[in-house]
């Protein structure tokens, strides 16, 4: 059993679905399930019909009508006149989502409204290639991958609820697995009540692996628009490299960081069964990408690895007296409950400070819960960070020389400078504003 997964890259437009059908008959073999995400910018498009919806703009039924305008153009470059598997099934989740976005009743709970509107990108997507295997004579079966993977109700990075999902994988998707190639979703999950639950941005990687260790697959390969993990970002650094092999250990450290290519949940599960994961890219399939193993290589290059739309937040007391333990439990209970999670923490006698994700709706509920306990909260935007990661040596920062090309004249972030600069253990971390 291999598992692939085919990231919205990869399926962005009728070429790319007919590639990923090139791939998935080239590469695959007899036993083979496939994640698939939605396609394109499908994700952020939902995201901005989820914000009409929401905030009750007047113009969420607008944007909604570019998403299937967006789909209607692959599928009238991939299938002739009428010629289309399934057609009834796509245009139902069309319906499905109009009726859910028209419905008076929508939740006042952006997390739960979000979760129940963003899965269609993926039901849809995996449709469409689903109809245009059949089409090409491609025996395959849909699968919706709510009916597996069961998670709690933390709406936006929701937890896996493994033994129940384990449960189903082997006694209803393994037997179907064995005897047919399936086309299922990923990043959706279903909670305890049945509504639609997302496992975190990106969380398709996830979902593979969540398959993948639970199916006891042989390998796991996610197909990307590049050659395989890098040691940083090729359109920002023109010095990055190719990593062809790479531990379980150093993936899981850069995929904290954040790293784009490997989702920071998916290597653990895969680490526990020892089954190698592959990152290849679908623009040259033959080529060998990187591996992901306990027998990795030691990573002989510093990785590079930059956050844009970072906040900083400064904490302190109102009467001016120290940080102390109380504190800071009270600071970190309050990001937990609000789901933020710190990119970058410092702490001195008078002040805590930390650099988050400026996501919708996370930090301001975040400040009003800090002030509420008595805490003076400064935000400040529009900041950057960029980590550089080198488990093999105690340099693990950038020389001056390298700084200067990131933030210098023709720099990607030209005009910012260094505010704050934390060493980490085997990284180091720059706060550029």
């Amino acid at each position: 059993m291999k598992i692939f997964k085919f990231g919205g890259a990869s399926v962005k437009d009728a070429a790319g679905v007919r590639n990923v059908a090139s791939v998935i008959q080239q590469f695959g073999g007899s036993e083979l399930l496939v994640v698939i995400s939605a396609m394109g910018k499908t994700t952020n498009a939902l995201e901005d019909v989820i914000h009409h919806c929401f905030h009750q703009t007047g113009k969420a039924q607008e944007s909604l009508q570019k998403v299937f305008a967006y789909h209607d153009e692959i599928l009238e470059n991939l299938f002739q006149g009428d010629d289309l598997f399934g057609k009834n099934d796509i245009k139902n989740l069309y319906l499905e989502l109009e009726c859910f976005v028209d419905s008076p009743n929508i939740q006042d709970d952006y997390d739960f409204l979000y979760d129940q509107i963003i899965g269609f990108g993926e039901l849809i997507s995996t449709k469409i290639v689903s109809n245009y295997l059949l089409s090409q004579k491609i025996a395959n079966q849909w699968l919706d991958a709510r009916n597996f993977i069961i998670t709690d109700s933390r709406h936006r990075d929701a937890r896996v609820q493994w033994e129940a999902t384990e449960r189903l994988v082997q006694n209803r998707l393994l037997p179907i697995a064995r005897k047919n190639l399936i086309i299922s979703q990923g990043f959706i999950g279903r909670g305890f009540t049945g509504e639609t639950t997302t496992l975190g941005r990106e969380g398709s990687d996830y979902s593979a692996a969540i398959f993948g260790s639970l199916m006891g697959a042989e390998s796991i390969t996610i197909w990307k628009d590049v050659a395989g993990v890098m040691n940083a970002d090729p359109k920002k650094f023109a010095d990055a490299e190719l990593i062809d092999g790479i531990t379980y250990t150093d993936a899981i450290e850069l995929a904290y960081y954040g790293a784009s290519v490997i989702h920071p949940k998916t290597i653990q599960p895969l680490q526990a069964k020892g089954i190698p994961l592959y990152v290849r890219s679908f623009l040259q399939p033959e080529a060998a990408g990187t591996k992901v193993a306990a027998d990795g290589k030691a990573l002989e290059v510093p990785c590079k690895i930059h956050k844009s739309n970072q906040l900083l937040l400064e904490i302190s007391t109102k009467d001016f007296t120290f940080i102390a333990e109380d504190h800071l439990k009270e600071i970190f209970a309050s990001m937990s409950v609000n789901k933020v999670r710190a990119n970058m923490m410092q702490n001195s006698a008078l002040e805590f400070r930390c650099v988050i994700d400026n996501k919708e709706n996370r930090h301001e509920p975040l400040k009003q819960a800090l002030e509420g306990l008595g805490l003076r909260v400064k935000i400040q935007g529009d900041l950057d960070l960029l980590s550089v990661y080198r488990p093999t040596s105690e340099a693990a920062g950038l020389s001056d020389t390298a700084i200067a090309a990131v933030v210098g004249e023709g720099g990607f972030l030209a005009g910012k400078k260094v505010l704050q600069q934390q060493n980490t253990g085997s990284a180091s971390h720059y706060l550029l504003g």
